[in-house]
């Protein structure tokens, strides 16, 4: 089943934190204050941007992330504040893969 647990309608959204290495989803939005939220968008990590998590240092910080076509560490803070769905789900309307 993976890190979602289900399909579509039994989802919820995951923060990028807690996703095991090679996990991974559609960013469906991004949390956490002005700047720390302004950084994260500034970095290219925008609703609908496909992630997967490559490795996690001990204690989760940092988390190295694929998206793009690279590889990004971020801080855990920052990964607490990514929040991801299963690819292919529009969130509630089925259509998991």
């Amino acid at each position: 089943m993976g890190a979602f647990g289900g399909c579509c309608g039994t989802v919820t959204e995951k923060a990028l934190s807690s996703l095991a290495v090679g996990e991974g989803g559609v960013v469906s939005k991004i949390g956490g204050d002005g700047g720390l939220k302004r950084r994260i968008l500034e970095m290219g990590l925008v609703p609908g941007t496909e992630i997967r998590v490559e490795r996690k240092a001990p204690l989760n910080d940092p988390v190295s992330v694929w998206f793009r076509g690279y590889e990004l560490s971020l801080r855990v803070d920052e990964a607490d504040a990514v929040f991801v769905r299963p690819k292919g789900c529009a969130g509630c309307g089925g259509g998991c893969k």
